[in-house]
């Protein structure tokens, strides 16, 4: 499967993380059936940030760290676009992270 391929069902799941939820990039990984390739599914994200479809703020790490907060716009922009959804953050990690989690279905 070629990378391209693999992102852009990637962003498909990232696109049903509903609004005001976050999911992993583990658990996007496990939904494609691929567990071992969460590093894949950052990488895809990473390479979303100029696509307006990936809500891309919505993935973060395992532990709720907000990990790739690096390649948004401004320093802050990844937890203010979760904070505009009612996430709450707090040193770069999403409080009471368990209860905003999504668990994406499993897909393949």
């Amino acid at each position: 499967m070629s990378n391209e391929n693999f992102f852009e069902r990637v962003y498909a799941v990232a696109r049903e993380v509903p609004y005001g939820r976050v999911t992993s990039y583990g658990a996007i990984a496990k939904a494609l059936g691929t567990a071992r390739s969460a590093r894949m599914v950052g990488w895809a994200m990473n390479a979303s940030h100029n696509r307006e479809d990936v809500p891309a703020h919505r993935v973060v790490n395992r532990n709720g760290l907000l990990t790739g907060k690096f390649h948004f716009e401004g320093t802050n922009l990844m937890q203010q676009l979760l904070e505009s959804e009612g996430i709450e953050v707090v040193e770069n990690q999403i409080v009471d992270f368990e209860k905003h989690f999504w668990e994406p279905e499993v897909q393949f």
